[in-house]
């Protein structure tokens, strides 16, 4: 009898297979729908402000107010969300978060006062905030168990390659300056998001259509049962909140996510001034270092999951903290360097801040949604999400007023905080005594449901 031999892997799939990217067959609508995100988010963040500026009487500094109250009332409503994802599933909440913005940006067009655009961006960041809730639990579908860390590396790359293209296409926008021109680009993002919504919502055919194509590659073992929390049994029947509050495993990724929440903000928020003011750095290499980084989150984002799949999640996210303590070291003691040094100084610091940025963004994904019970997935990923909302909330005013009290003291805390992080993550993919038959949490494939069914 004849050996069979399975067929040759296209050239394009080399192509994928060398450079980390996931196979991509079928997924075209989920990539598409991801993009666009990535696109209108880079839009509106670059120009939101100059729009209400130009198109309302309000000051620089009543618009700043009116946009940053609207995104504090989004603050409790991950937990809302969490319950929504899981009656309704990913799919539908994700699509859901796509058709939310497009209310809120279509009021955007229609704002003059103060308490209109706190109204739209609340529904805008409603909006961004379903959709990101429901999205990491559709990557994982998406994959259906097999590469699931280039997943979320590859989508984590066009997160930043979108923001970048939105970014550039609003500062050519900017610099037309027209009303009417800042109007286009907001209709733009109308109906854009709203083709992001439908492509979400049909997703369920696609996925179908290349279940068999998914075959040709190894896929992970199915587990028997569906995970379970720390002192969790599988018959024991569904909880709410106060079960994730009693999940200590989870907490500690949500504690140890908040340092990484907090170091995400630094190019935000401290960089730019702490560069100027006391590092006497023009602004202009500031914005040198950010597209550096931006460049290398899109260009290496994808092979460095591609090396962070044969690791155990731990084992990264150790790596991710202390390449992040590194780098405040260094960003802290360019105060006392000779000015020759200070360039050379933030080349390293913002490589070394770069690499654990891509090294930290797979492994807290996955790991948020696997270490949750799938009938509790939700409710679990809205806890997740507050250390976000809040992290993104307390770190602009708790960053700036460390700085103005001196300007190593945000590094220091920062450095702190990654190092105290280290221990919270030992151990998290060992399984609790409970469930000592389920293998870890960063090898175990969630169990096979369609996207967009309630979970549970």
């Amino acid at each position: 009898m004849m050996p069979q031999h399975s067929p040759a892997p296209s050239a394009w799939r080399r192509i994928q297979t060398a450079w980390g990217l996931p196979d991509l067959a079928g997924k075209g609508r989920f990539v598409t729908a991801n993009l666009i995100d990535s696109l209108g988010n880079g839009l509106v963040v670059a120009f939101t402000v100059v729009f209400f500026v130009k198109t309302t009487s309000l000051s620089l500094v009543a618009v700043g107010a009116a946009l940053t109250a609207g995104q504090l009332l989004v603050l409790p409503f991950p937990l809302f969300i969490g319950r929504l994802l899981d009656k309704y599933g990913p799919r539908t909440v994700v699509a859901a978060g796509n058709w939310i913005s497009v209310a809120g940006f279509i009021g955007f067009l229609f704002s003059h006062a103060a308490w209109q655009i706190v109204l739209w961006q609340f529904v805008v960041q409603l909006g961004s905030t379903a959709f990101w809730m429901g999205n990491s639990p559709l990557t994982v579908l998406v994959a259906r168990g097999v590469e699931r860390a280039r997943w979320f590396g590859f989508v984590r790359a066009l997160r930043n390659v979108g923001v970048g293209f939105g970014g550039a296409a609003s500062a050519v926008a900017l610099s037309i300056g027209t009303v009417a021109g800042l109007r286009a680009v907001m209709v733009i993002n109308v109906v854009t998001f709203a083709v992001a919504g439908w492509l979400v919502i049909t997703l369920r055919d696609a996925d179908a259509d290349t279940s068999e194509a998914a075959g040709a590659g190894p896929a992970e073992p199915k587990p028997a049962e569906p995970e379970q929390a720390a002192g969790e049994t599988t018959g024991q029947p569904s909880g709410g909140y106060r079960t994730v509050l009693k999940d200590t495993r989870y907490l500690r990724l949500v504690a140890t996510n908040i340092s990484f929440v907090f170091a995400s903000t630094v190019i935000t928020v401290l960089l730019a001034v702490y560069a100027v003011d006391n590092l006497d750095v023009g602004a202009w290499i500031v914005g040198v270092f950010v597209v550096l980084n931006a460049a290398m989150v899109a260009l290496l984002q994808t092979l460095a999951s591609r090396w962070i799949e044969a690791r155990r999640p731990v084992t990264v996210l150790v790596l991710a903290l202390l390449f992040n303590a590194a780098a405040f070291v260094v960003f802290g003691t360019l105060v006392v360097l000779p000015g020759w040094a200070v360039i050379a100084g933030l080349l390293i610091a913002m490589v070394l801040y770069t690499v654990a940025e891509m090294l930290s963004s797979p492994p807290t994904s996955e790991l948020s949604v696997v270490m949750a019970p799938e009938h509790l997935r939700g409710r679990y990923l809205g806890v997740y999400q507050l250390s976000w909302s809040v992290g993104g909330a307390v770190a602009p005013a708790l960053l700036t007023a460390l700085l103005a009290g001196g300007a190593a003291l945000p590094w220091v805390f920062l450095t702190a905080i990654s190092v105290l992080a280290v221990p919270l993550v030992l151990g998290l993919d060992r399984r609790p005594a409970a469930t000592s038959g389920a293998a870890p949490a960063g090898e175990v494939a969630p169990v096979e449901q369609r996207d967009g069914d309630p979970v549970g």
